[in-house]
């Protein structure tokens, strides 16, 4: 009797097993995906791009939004053929492949990895001349970058890997983590965005795009096809109309297209909206990947190899960002949304670009008025035209709930902004850049309070005799 009752029990359960299994497979594909390309694409860069510990970077910054199937996870990093491969009970592999000079690339199946063999971008002159890290000499700016790397809440680690802080343009602080440096590419998420700015702004520099005409994107190009008159301007300011695709879904829009796509660009080109354009601001890295794949057409840059030579040599060089590299799909569409991989002193000189009204060294980069126009409010939010405002303090972001500026800075302080705490604060009233990049998954950074304390510095420093 009691071995048929444990028959019994073991056949439902292996019933129950089943259908679970089946259940999953149906309906966890896609999330299951998502999660191994997340992985295999995040550990490749760590390994390939950031030399930084794989291991590390799954426990810091996977592993927190995975809790509920991480211990299913394996992955393998594989020295000899720069790939990461990742799977999830031994099902839903995914694979990362690092091409030297273009960072990591998902390859979905059984897909090819376009040739780059041989390729390698020509070497940057850095922008900052010091050999060894910056410490400063003012007790008062240790102390803020001490509260940079404070750790007040165990529960909700910080983890900041870098901060920088240029003054007038020259460097005065900065702190690394241990394993990181001056010369790491530390991930930027959507600082991204910021970058895709300005590669549409060189482009209108150079008289082949304006903001104000309509989105030369050739699904959309049909008389009644209500997406056909976005403007490039639209797109910039997220009042396309498309939809706020970054939510609490796991298999939202952004993932989709991030993570099971190998044509990002096309993806996107597809998404009805959901606004008529102009009327309603909905966060979209839709948009910013087609402003890529927009900016990259007008400057006849077809594939991979040639988005890295354009972006390289207009912006990257002219900045003396050494360590940067934006990283593309399969299709050789740079993602211009989310992933770009600098130094924080990359990351900060970029910023000085834009402290600068667009001009490096005596030379025009951005045109006249760009910066003021990326800076400018968007219909009545916090957000400009690739940077985030300071001009809005009450109310918050649509389906974030999370603030749209940082009520201790200065008013006219403008900023991009990156998951996980990523941030590029700029003051133009106090000459003042500042770059903090970490891995923020909970909580907050306290950057808010770090440049403030950082400001009372320098007027500290001001006024003494």
């Amino acid at each position: 009797m009691v071995s048929r009752t444990i028959k019994i029990v073991i056949g439902t359960l292996a019933a129950v097993s089943a259908v679970f299994a089946v259940f999953m497979v149906v309906s966890g594909r896609d999330l299951f995906h998502v999660a191994t390309n997340s992985i295999s694409r995040s550990l490749c860069t760590a390994a390939f791009v950031s030399h930084v510990d794989p291991d590390r970077m799954f426990k810091e910054e996977q592993l927190p939004n995975m809790r509920s199937v991480g211990w299913a996870m394996r992955f393998h990093v594989d020295p000899d053929r720069h790939e990461v491969r990742t799977t999830v009970l031994g099902a839903f592999g995914a694979r990362a492949v690092y091409r030297d000079g273009l960072g990591c690339v998902l390859v979905h199946g059984d897909d090819s990895v376009p040739d780059a063999a041989g390729f390698k971008g020509a070497p940057i002159a850095s922008a900052f001349p010091e050999p060894g890290v910056v410490e400063p000499g003012d007790p008062a700016l240790r102390r803020a970058l001490d509260l940079a790397f404070a750790e007040p809440d165990p529960a909700s680690p910080r983890l900041t890997k870098a901060i920088v802080v240029l003054h007038d343009g020259k460097l005065i602080a900065e702190r690394y983590a241990p394993g990181y440096g001056p010369e790491t590419p530390i991930w930027g998420h959507s600082l991204t965005k910021s970058i895709t700015n300005a590669l549409i702004g060189i482009n209108v520099r150079q008289g082949k795009l304006r903001i104000d005409q309509a989105a030369p994107i050739a699904a959309w190009s049909a008389p009644d096809d209500p997406r056909h008159a976005i403007t490039i301007d639209q797109l910039l300011r997220m009042e396309s109309g498309l939809p706020f695709d970054e939510t609490d879904n796991p298999v939202n829009p952004m993932s989709r297209m991030f993570f099971l796509e190998n044509d990002m660009a096309g993806y996107a080109a597809t998404v009805p909206l959901v606004h008529p354009p102009g009327t309603a601001w909905a966060y979209s890295n839709l948009g910013y990947v087609l402003l890529s794949r927009i900016a990259m057409d007008a400057a006849g840059a077809g594939d991979a190899v040639a988005a890295e030579r354009f972006v390289r040599n207009a912006l990257f060089a002219p900045l003396g960002m050494r360590n940067a590299v934006i990283e593309t799909d399969l299709a050789g569409t740079p993602v211009g949304s989310s992933h770009v991989y600098a130094s924080a002193r990359d990351f900060a000189r970029f910023g000085q670009l834009y402290l600068d009204d667009g001009v490096v060294d005596g030379k025009r980069i951005l045109p006249e008025g760009w910066v003021s126009y990326s800076h400018s409010q968007t219909l009545k939010t916090g957000y400009g035209a690739g940077f985030w405002t300071n001009l809005v303090n009450e109310g918050s972001v649509p389906v974030w709930d999370a603030p749209w500026g940082i009520p201790q800075l200065p008013k006219d302080m403008f900023y991009a902004r990156g998951a996980f705490g990523q941030y590029i604060i700029i003051v133009p009233s106090e000459r003042l850049v500042v770059a903090r990049l970490g891995i923020t998954v909970h909580g907050s950074t306290g950057i808010g309070d770090v440049v403030a304390k950082i400001i009372a510095a320098l007027h500290q420093q001001a006024v003494q005799p």
